[in-house]
């Protein structure tokens, strides 16, 4: 409404988008390949900084981001680049190409170093570990990305379960699934598959404990 009382004659941006995702999300339900999704973005359907992934072809809306959510982002980030910055390039909620039809983004990607910093998204085979943090995504997390990361053979994620103030490590992709699965507490410590001497412990990944 106006100061008068009237109905503003134009919309804001945000509703004209709004629109234009509920005729775009009617007219084209997809499965959508990767190009296609590319070529979403650069019609300016899809924005840069909306947050979105691609999976099994359905364009997915994440979760916002919280406050314990991005703390443990940054600490995951923090400890990562600390322990790990030469032995492997650490990208943070980024694209992963996982199929034509697959592109996730985990919360943070340890990946093998290339000199030219991956112009283009890096793919499965360049991906050592993926961290996914969940703090109200627990379920969207475990039953759909960690099988997603198993079937495109990623060697090892993990998942950082926030209510329940633990960690569960997935190893050892075999038939689309994680054949090893191992939940970690604080007071342990855990180390990346491919650099078992990287000792992280569990409690700077979680943090200060609620009311501490």
């Amino acid at each position: 409404m106006t100061a008068h009382g009237h109905v503003a004659s134009r919309l804001t941006w945000p509703t004209r988008r709004a629109e234009i995702m509920d005729m775009v999300q009617q007219l084209l339900k997809g499965p959508f390949t990767l190009e296609a999704y590319r070529r979403l973005a650069e019609l300016g359907v899809l924005r840069e900084d909306d947050r979105l992934e691609l999976i099994g072809g359905q364009v997915v809306e994440m979760s916002p981001i919280g406050g314990p959510h991005a703390g443990c982002v940054r600490r995951l980030m923090d400890l990562f680049v600390r322990k790990c910055l030469d032995l492997a390039m650490v990208d943070v909620q980024n694209p992963v190409v996982l199929s034509e039809h697959d592109a996730p983004q985990p919360d943070l990607a340890l990946l093998t170093r290339r000199a030219d910093g991956y112009p283009d998204h890096p793919r499965a085979a360049d991906t050592l570990l993926v961290v996914e943090v969940a703090d109200t995504s627990l379920a969207y997390d475990r039953d759909i990305k960690m099988p997603l990361y198993a079937r495109a053979g990623i060697p090892e994620a993990w998942l950082v379960d926030l209510p329940a103030d633990r960690l569960a490590m997935y190893r050892d992709p075999v038939g689309g699934a994680y054949a090893s699965v191992r939940l970690v507490s604080r007071g342990e410590t855990l180390s990346p598959l491919h650099f078992p001497h990287v000792t992280l412990p569990v409690d700077e990944i979680l943090g200060l404990p609620s009311g501490g």
